[in-house]
């Protein structure tokens, strides 16, 4: 099995959902998630927060992770699968997908130890 990550992205948003909004979304990535678990392919996920420094090549360092673009990375999630085609399977039902963001599907290089 071959360790692949999908990132989250959607475009930045500055509205606030209600609590039972939320709880909603919650409840549609802890099933989707679970759904992943269930198969044996899950490895680990987090969300990212909103706050964070960007360091340049040149040493300058600026305010925000998202300063300079209109999409946003909210988390990622890390599965198990046999190639890329099955890892992109598994991002059917992505929640992200049903708001009109995406999923990026990267296999994860392992490095020696």
């Amino acid at each position: 099995m071959n360790e692949f990550m999908m990132i989250f992205r959607n475009d930045k948003n500055n509205s606030k959902p209600s609590p039972e909004q939320m709880q909603a979304m919650i409840k549609q990535w802890q099933d989707w998630i679970g759904g992943i678990a269930a198969q044996g392919k899950f490895v680990a996920t987090n969300a990212l927060g909103f706050n964070g420094k960007t360091v340049h090549s040149d040493s300058t360092i600026t305010d925000g992770p998202y300063a300079e673009v209109k999409e946003i990375v909210g988390g990622y999630i890390i599965v198990k699968a046999e190639n890329l085609d099955e890892a992109v399977k598994l991002s059917n039902g992505c929640p992200t997908l049903t708001t009109g963001g995406k999923v990026e599907i990267r296999d994860v290089m392992v490095l020696n130890k």
